[in-house]
């Protein structure tokens, strides 16, 4: 077991016991992790995400899969949104559902089969029919979000999620890429979508994808790729969000400052700092701002509100939205007590 992280004084005392209570064993499970240090073989752990599995929200979202393996409709599974493939896949372990369930395997290998491309990225295909997406549709931000999900449920090894973060690396540095496409028009997080600029929610979600490879594992190109991207993203105050925005925006989507959960391809200023945390980050002076922001987000409670819930969207609802969040405050106290504690 690892050491559980310090609780910091600024967070209140009471938020432990309730992000442990038994009634939400997903989020349980998750918090024995996070901020008691817990191995994912802890028998507390174990029998907390056995538990998970049972009951709602996993129960629904695995009721509605079809049984080989797919969401809605065959094919690559972006569409539709939220309740394709894809994004049932990235919900699913973002709730931390067991890799070693044979539902969970079965959209991991459909994934793996239908998704990826020529180019060695992961594509965006709304297509109803089991057929690779072409490389013009590999996105940073999807890319990401399959690489970390794969990854947790157990395929760091396979040679499809080898080829993503190879894409990846060499996407975001420019080297050894042969041809640019239209989602991926050039180094950097450059993306069709915000107009050949750098996108920083792809940006957040290709990093959230490498960071999920152990450090010691990570090869000297994808340590360069990484080491590139959070300095993009220490570029910038993530609590004023101002990265680069496309086709004469000028000032950042309100989207930055919803704090939520589950999260799709939308980015919000917590997760820049998750990311960032995870890389190593959490006390680096230039993040001081945000994680000020951060704390003052917080309702009377001390706990944080669900403003970006996808209700309505997903197969089922995960939580209610403008309502008291037990995700995002746990997702708030594992950035707070590596950023703040003693």
């Amino acid at each position: 077991m690892t050491s559980a992280p310090t609780w910091p004084r600024d967070l209140h005392p009471d938020l432990l016991p309730w992000l442990l209570e038994e009634s939400d064993p997903a989020v349980r499970a998750a918090t024995l992790q996070r901020l008691q240090g817990r191995p994912v073989d802890d028998p507390e752990v174990v029998t907390a995400r056995r538990r998970a599995m049972e009951v709602d929200p996993i129960r629904s979202m695995l009721d509605a899969q079809h049984p080989d393996g797919w969401w809605e409709q065959p094919g690559p599974g972006y569409a539709p949104k939220y309740r394709g493939t894809v994004w049932s896949l990235v919900f699913l372990e973002q709730l931390g559902a067991d890799p070693a369930d044979a539902r969970i395997q079965a959209a991991a290998r459909y994934v793996l089969t239908w998704c990826p491309t020529s180019a060695g990225g992961f594509g965006a295909s709304t297509k109803a029919k089991q057929a690779n997406p072409p490389p013009s549709m590999v996105v940073h931000c999807l890319n990401g979000n399959l690489v970390r999900a794969l990854i947790g449920f157990g395929h760091l090894e396979d040679p499809v999620v080898e080829a993503a973060v190879d894409w990846a690396a060499r996407a975001i540095t420019g080297e050894g890429v042969e041809r640019w496409y239209a989602s991926t028009p050039g180094p950097g997080f450059a993306c069709g979508a915000n107009d050949r600029q750098p996108c920083a929610w792809g940006a957040v979600k290709e990093l959230r994808g490498l960071a999920a490879i152990p450090a010691d594992r990570r090869t000297p190109k994808v340590q360069h790729a990484v080491d590139q991207g959070a300095a993009f993203l220490l570029s910038r105050d993530p609590a004023i969000a101002d990265y680069p925005m496309g086709y004469g925006n000028t000032t950042p989507s309100r989207s930055w400052f919803k704090l939520g959960f589950p999260s799709g391809y939308v980015t919000d200023v917590l997760q820049v700092l998750e990311v960032l945390t995870e890389l190593g980050h959490a006390r680096d002076p230039r993040l001081e701002h945000a994680v000020t922001w951060l704390l003052a987000q917080r309702e009377g409670s001390g706990r944080w509100t669900n403003r970006y819930a996808y209700q309505g969207k997903t197969a089922v609802d995960i939580e209610p939205e403008r309502e008291p969040s037990k995700w995002v405050t746990l997702r708030a106290c594992t950035v707070l007590t590596a950023a703040l504690a003693a």
